[in-house]
């Protein structure tokens, strides 16, 4: 692919496409950090550390598989190209594990602990065979410094976009009362329902995303004469990844996803036991935090161009802990809104929303700065590893979310709120334990996460320069084959 095309703006169905193959992981990261703690939890009945256990390990199991991956996406060479016979054959394994994932059998404790494990994992490994070689994407789609935020902003559109259109369509149609269940939130049958029609949109998603930016990359990849070799062995993957740009990116971006993890998981008993919300309340909660996404969309670029992404990265995460906490330190205060309050909603969905606009605002750039580092990794070494950075990315980014996971069922257990606990049944004194707690642990992770991205090194003021010498190399790489496609 040339130089010249590649730095064009990208076309619109290209960047339409490629962010809505991230409805897959919207949808799987929604359920995981939204519900599925809950579920296991309160309807299935394992302890909320047993399950949070669970979890993590499966994470932290899955995110070894990640650079595995990386490594091999970076490696393929067939005539679909590199990264999408790994999209197309991703689709269909998914939609099954998610289904089962969310109809586990009828047994003991310790058998229900041992499925949600593995299956948990199953849903992971799978989620990464499209995940990483579809962000491994990112860098090859376009060279464009400030393009890359812009396609950043359509795959965080439609992930969270999703995440939340599946959330509303559960507490809406899928977790309501049914005969004898009053709450819907503890009714079993609609989760196997939100279950089937995850996993259908989530196939279709993928094979749409990658039929749709098949041609602008196998137009370049089947005209290349020659390849840049990438990390053969696990050492060199070691390597790669010891790049002191990536090693920075992921100490600021472990903050933000431990954050969200955390956040995540302790949303439906934040909003179910301090602000007591109805089940109507959950799926309007959930329709307007779509403000919040398209919040993000709208400010990200621009203050990306005005204050260079890491610096706009620091100050949008200071924001998202200083907004996200505001509610909940107030209502600890006794200076909040009561709940039942006229004023308790607007200003509630106010702060809320633009905090986390102002979360999903940092992660784009993250996103879009790992681009960047692959850039300057082969300006260096010489070796295009788009995979096993990408792998790396997420490899960090599940292991801390099980972390962030495992937090909130340690503060659950730790504030004594019982299992089954109807909304706005909990008491003051547990829900004051709650507040404090997450209160607490957001202001640290937050105020890290703020400093860790002023330390990250690569700027727009040097990207021409390395781009313009990527192409010379480029040229020379061209003119001697390397390689056979098959």
């Amino acid at each position: 692919m040339s130089q010249s095309r590649i730095a064009d703006r990208l076309p619109f169905p290209v960047k339409f496409t490629y962010g809505f193959g991230s409805i897959a992981y919207g949808i799987k990261d929604n359920g995981f950090a939204v519900l599925l703690l809950y579920y296991y939890n309160q309807v299935v009945g394992l302890p909320a550390t047993m399950v949070s256990l669970a979890i993590m390990i499966a994470l932290f199991l899955d995110a070894f598989i990640d650079p595995l991956v990386g490594q091999f996406s970076d490696k393929t060479r067939t005539r679909l190209g590199r990264r999408h016979p790994w999209l197309y054959a991703s689709a269909l394994p998914m939609a099954i594990m998610w289904i089962l994932l969310w109809n586990p059998p009828d047994s003991s404790q310790t058998m229900q602990f041992v499925y949600l494990t593995g299956i948990a994992m199953l849903v992971r490994i799978s989620i990464s065979c499209y995940e990483v070689p579809s962000l491994a994407l990112l860098p090859e789609l376009t060279k464009d410094y400030h393009e890359r935020t812009v396609l950043m902003r359509y795959r965080f559109l439609f992930g969270w976009g999703s995440g939340l259109l599946i959330m509303v369509a559960a507490y809406s149609f899928f977790l309501i009362p049914e005969g004898d269940i009053e709450s819907g939130l503890l009714n079993a049958a609609g989760y196997s329902r939100y279950a089937l029609v995850g996993a259908i949109a989530m196939c279709i998603a993928v094979i749409v995303s990658a039929a749709g930016t098949h041609k602008r990359i196998i137009d370049g990849y089947n005209t290349e004469t020659g390849h840049p070799g990438g990390a053969e062995t696990f050492q060199q993957m070691i390597e790669v990844m010891k790049f002191r740009p990536f090693m920075l990116l992921l100490f600021a971006g472990l903050f933000a996803f431990a954050s969200q993890g955390l956040v995540f998981s302790l949303t439906p008993y934040l909003l179910s036991h301090v602000w007591e919300f109805s089940q109507a309340q959950f799926a309007q909660y959930a329709a307007a935090l779509f403000f919040a996404v398209f919040l993000a969309f709208l400010i990200v670029t621009p203050l990306s161009k005005r204050l260079g992404k890491a610096r706009a990265a620091s100050r949008l995460t200071a924001f998202a802990m200083i907004f996200g906490i505001s509610p909940y330190l107030l209502r600890y205060l006794g200076l909040f809104p009561e709940n039942g309050d006229v004023m308790l909603l607007p200003l509630l969905y106010t702060l809320l929303i633009i905090g986390i606009g102002c979360g999903i605002s940092a992660m784009i750039l993250t996103m879009s700065m790992m681009a960047d580092v692959t850039d300057a990794s082969e300006l260096e070494s010489g070796k295009k590893t788009e995979g096993v950075f990408s792998a790396g990315m997420f490899f960090m980014q599940k292991c801390i979310t099980g972390i962030g996971i495992f937090m909130a069922g340690a503060i659950i257990q730790f504030s004594g709120l019982q299992e089954g606990a109807e909304p706005g049944g909990a008491a003051p004194e547990v829900v004051q334990v709650l507040i404090l707690m997450f209160v607490g642990i957001i202001i640290i992770l937050g105020s890290f996460g703020a400093w860790a991205y002023t330390k990250f090194p690569l700027s727009e003021d040097d990207h021409k320069d390395r781009i313009a010498k990527l192409a010379v190399g480029s040229a020379a790489e061209q003119a001697v084959p390397t390689d056979d496609k098959g």
